[in-house]
Formats: structure tokens, C-alpha cells, sequence
């Protein structure tokens, strides 16, 4: 049924359930599977004045890359195997949600994976969700992963 799962990780604790229940079905479906971190570098460079951007968005890239490997050793771990891909925002105002359903549509997968913290009422608000944003502008199926 799915060929291609495309799974969003943060490092959280519900982004690597939300691994885990990709990697299962990659494994059921024999699907190809893609391991996707967003790194949001655009906000801090309109935002901030006085730090030292260049120096900050590398971290933001190193950190996310760790995010990353952590993520493909769990999958090789399982025996399973993944492509990893960084994702960056490049516009003020492109959200992560709009990245990960870009790529999705770009790698053409057939399902999306993504955890969900399940936030509600004034966190709801003012964090918003990604799993939300995802679910909205997403083209194909998506599989709504809630935190345990």
C-alpha cells in the first residue's frame, strides 16, 4: 500500500515513536523510508541584532544532524535502513509544517509520519503544532503519532 514513508523527527520523545511506527511500516510495507529534520534559521537572523548568526546556524545545523543520526542508528538498529535528509527554512515565514509537506511532495511519498505532543488550550496557542500545520496541507495521508 505505501512504498514511500516520509517521517519528521524533532528528538523528542514522540518524534522517535513516531519513528518507531514508521520504521514499522516501512518494514510490513517494504517501503522506502526518509528521516526528516527541519532547522529554522530564518527567524533568528530578522529577530536578533547582536548575535553571531553565521556562528548560531551552524549549531542549529550541527544539532540537527545529530537529530538526524540518532535517528538512522535507531533504524539500523531495528534492521531496518532510511536516507536522512536536513531541511531549511529559507524564507521568514515558511513554516515547518510547509517544509516537511514540501518535501514530501518533492520525494513524492505516500505517507507522511509525525508525532504529536497533543498540546491544548494557551501552549496551543502560542507554540501552535506542526503535526497540525502538517495534517492542513497535506496532500496525501498522514499518520498522527500522540505522545504517550
Amino acid at each position: 500500500m505505501y512504498q514511500r514513508i516520509l517521517v519528521a523527527v524533532d528528538g523528542s520523545r514522540v518524534s522517535d515513536q513516531a519513528l518507531d511506527e514508521a520504521l514499522q511500516l516501512a518494514k510490513d510495507q517494504n517501503a522506502e523510508l526518509r528521516i526528516v529534520h527541519v532547522v529554522d534559521t530564518v527567524t533568528l537572523s530578522v529577530d536578533t541584532e547582536f548575535a553571531d548568526i553565521a556562528q548560531y546556524q551552524q549549531k542549529l545545523h550541527a544539532a540537527g544532524q545529530k537529530v538526524l543520526k540518532k535517528a538512522e542508528e535507531a533504524v539500523q538498529r531495528a534492521g531496518g535502513k532510511a536516507e536522512t535528509a536536513l531541511l531549511e527554512l529559507q524564507m521568514l515565514g515558511h513554516r515547518t509544517a510547509s517544509a516537511i509537506v514540501d518535501e514530501a511532495q518533492r520525494w513524492q511519498a505516500d505517507l507522511i509520519v509525525v508525532g504529536t505532543h497533543g498540546r491544548r488550550g494557551i501552549s496551543h496557542l502560542f507554540m501552535g503544532s506542526v503535526a497540525e500545520g502538517v495534517a492542513q496541507l497535506a496532500n496525501g495521508p498522514v499518520l498522527l503519532i500522540h505522545g504517550k
